[in-house]
């Protein structure tokens, strides 16, 4: 018996909401699923997706992207509105399902009606009328028994009538509002009512909306139950009933006049209050649905507010931004003040942090923009603090690197002013990412250290409403790549470790991820190849199963440049590959300009001196622009490893020169060993053997004093062949 792998006997369980230990066991189905299909072979079947929730959708995104690698087969179905992204994946194909042949049509009419001669010129018209779909066969049927055409049991039918004189309704829709219609006005209301509840409809809920003595609700439900209209889906903890079809459920809906739709639905609402006073979680989806549907729009704000933040905290983006949105609908019908100004502002915030992870940046723009705007108008500090922190995020991504900085500077000095502790550490965090990119390592030290020395005891499990990511675990993460960037791997990797441990205490995905991406980058400069590839691919397995497509690129493009170091250059190009096509989905400056420096260096490590050239030099020309100075270091270095694989070695010398003094200047040590190495076998090849065993030396002592042992062995076997 295979066993679901949740771990409920973990002491962090007891500190998990009921939605996050929900969370935990989809994520347990998915990867028992997938354990599965590697000891067989295995077919799932999931009915019905257009009434999917969110938490089960994202887990059958995650499955979905697994798929390749599994031995197992997923069959959907679902109803032409319902959206997915699969089209473009080669793994899908979409199947149409058309209704029955003829001869299917017979088979299933001679179960409803009965094989007597008499029925066959009828079975010949609903054949004919109804295209041979089953519902609408099944419901005319029904019609007939109901109107006194048919006469008898199921499966036993006789015709009353003439069938010249029978008409069946041009649509499916039309005969299942004739039906309703056909409904004393009681039962139809009751109908009614529980439509406008949702397809599944609780007991206790229709009755507080339904406004029926207990006695009527009964026997309303029994006879809506005869009909085939409901049906009874649960019993325990609560009675609960369902349309027998979602098309039911559409036209009983569809025939409620607004005035009266509107009142069902905040009456719902009302009720819904009273009746789950104690799981407003479990219920803020249907409450927010109600409220908006109700335009109720006070009560619409606060509750698609409270869902977009619960989904956009449990990784489920998409419909995060879906709720926003209606939020900021239901906003512009509210009375125009200051306290509307402020929740325009946060819910334009909160969009962008739901919009970042998905790496869709094309509306990100628009909302910091008028967040910005809102805040400014009113005066607001506190508000506009957040929007420089983001603004200087933004930067950073869409690779203007240059106005990071100048925002982050501008939400710390607000954050000091106002004495505000969570602004301080999340645009510390911005900033140090700037002056990361900058090249301003000894700055970043003592903001970082002053800053986590202050706040990120009390604060660490705070994300101060920035759902994407939790700051101090990430700014701990950023923090250890820029000290392996100096070749400071002790404290790094002492900075990773409690940047991992926080990430996993709070169980946030996208934060979990950055952490590894930033740690894999860490393994990698000191040369511990197997570890960079393992916490790359940790990150990518935790982007695709909690549906992070942001970082996707960023961790693939680690893998690539990892893997292509460690020898498998084959291997490490198709990696580079991928990344680049996820990068060119999103339109990231950030990820293209990454996967940029790691297509030159899998280029060079391929011998394609020709077409790594004209890329590093173009690199360089876009890091000096844009004022990243460790990245033009590092570019001055790949250029020189480059060109000295060619005739030109006086630019190689110049390209080593160039990148030493720059590197020396920033403090990037082990940039300036792999300089030496470099300078120590283009010595060699020419000759001067002299200055080829100064720069070995050079960097093997370098090397042997940061730990670096893989290029310790490099320059080591250098030494001896000069020594030859």
């Amino acid at each position: 018996m295979a066993l679901l792998d949740v771990p409920v006997d973990d002491p962090r369980w007891e500190r998990l909401d009921p939605p996050q230990r929900r969370q935990r066991i989809l994520d347990g189905v998915k990867r028992l699923l997938l354990r599965e299909s590697q000891v067989q072979p295995l077919l799932i079947l999931v009915e019905d997706l257009h009434w999917i929730d969110s938490e089960t959708q994202a887990l059958l995104d995650g499955l979905i992207e697994s798929l390749p690698s599994a031995r197992l087969l997923l069959l959907v179905s679902y109803r032409p509105e319902y959206q997915h992204g699969w089209a473009g994946k080669t793994y899908y194909r979409q199947l149409r399902i058309d209704p029955l042949p003829p001869e299917s049509a017979a088979d299933l009419l001679a179960g409803l009606l009965g094989l007597h001669p008499s029925l066959e010129p009828l079975k010949r018209l609903l054949t004919e009328r109804t295209e041979g779909y089953p519902l609408f066969l099944e419901e005319s049927v029904r019609t007939l028994v109901e109107t006194g055409v048919l006469i008898g049991a199921r499966g036993a039918h006789l015709l009353a009538k003439n069938v010249s004189g029978i008409l069946v309704p041009a649509t499916v829709q039309a005969l299942l509002a004739a039906r309703i219609d056909r409904l004393v006005p009681e039962d139809k209301r009751l109908l009614q009512a529980a439509a406008a509840i949702g397809k599944d409809v609780p007991l206790a809920l229709l009755q507080a909306v339904a406004e029926l003595s207990n006695d009527s609700l009964t026997h309303g439900l029994a006879r809506l139950q005869a009909a085939e209209f409901l049906y009874e889906i649960r019993l325990f903890p609560d009675l609960e009933y369902t349309f027998k079809h979602a098309l039911t459920h559409e036209v009983a809906y569809g025939a409620l006049l607004q005035d009266r739709r509107r009142a069902l639905h905040v009456r719902i609402v009302e009720a819904m209050e009273r009746l789950y006073p104690n799981r407003p979680a479990e219920q803020l989806e249907r409450l927010a649905h109600h409220a908006f549907a109700g335009e109720d729009w006070a009560r619409a704000v606060t509750y698609l507010r409270e869902a977009g933040a619960r989904a956009s905290s449990r990784s489920l983006y998409r419909d995060a931004v879906v709720r926003f949105g209606q939020a900021l609908a239901a906003l512009a019908n509210l009375p125009d003040s200051a306290q509307t100004q402020q929740d325009q502002i946060e819910l334009h915030l909160a969009t962008w942090t739901a919009l970042w992870p998905l790496g869709e940046f094309d509306q990100v723009l628009t909302h910091l923009n008028e967040a910005e705007r809102l805040a400014q108008s009113i005066g607001d500090e506190t508000r506009l603090g957040w929007v420089f922190t983001h603004l200087s995020y933004y930067s950073l991504i869409a690779g203007t690197g240059h106005d990071a900085s100048p925002y982050a500077e501008r939400a710390v000095q607000i954050a000091e002013r106002l004495d505000d502790a969570g602004l301080k550490l999340a645009a510390t965090c911005c900033l140090a990412d700037s002056l990361m990119f900058a090249g301003d390592h000894q700055r970043l030290d003592a903001l970082v250290s002053q800053v986590l020395h202050a706040s990120a005891r009390d604060l660490w499990k705070e994300h101060f409403g920035i759902t994407a990511y939790y700051p101090a675990a990430m700014l701990r993460g950023r923090w250890a790549s820029s000290l392996a960037l100096r070749g400071e791997f002790d404290a790094a990797f002492g900075q990773g470790a409690e940047a991992l441990r926080l990430a996993e205490a709070v169980d946030h995905p996208f934060t979990l991820a950055v952490v590894c991406w930033a740690l894999s980058i860490a393994y990698e400069i000191r040369g511990r190849f197997e570890d960079a590839i393992r916490l790359a691919q940790r990150g990518l397995v935790v982007c695709r199963e909690r549906h992070v497509p942001f970082l996707v690129p960023f961790l693939q493009g680690r893998l690539a440049a990892s893997i292509a170091l460690s020898g498998d250059i084959a291997e490490g190009q198709r990696f580079l590959r991928e990344a680049q096509e996820a990068a060119q989905s999103m339109h990231s400056g950030a990820a293209g300009r990454s996967l940029f420096l790691t297509a030159v260096q899998i280029a060079h490590l391929a011998g394609e001196v020709d077409r790594a050239i004209p890329m590093a030099a173009a690199a360089l020309n876009h890091s000096r622009e844009s004022g990243l100075r460790d990245v033009e270091a590092v570019t001055l270095q790949l250029l020189a490893e480059i060109t000295a694989a060619g005739p030109d070695t006086a630019s190689a010398e110049g390209y080593y020169d160039a990148a030493i003094a720059l590197a020396g200047e920033l403090g990037l040590r082990p940039l300036v060993a792999h300089c030496h190495l470099g300078l120590g076998k283009l010595s060699r090849r020419t000759g001067r053997y002299e200055q080829a065993a100064e720069h070995l030396s050079a960097a093997t002592m370098m090397y042997r004093e940061m730990g670096m042992t893989f290029w310790v062995e490099e320059a080591e076997a250098k030494m001896k062949d000069v020594s030859r």
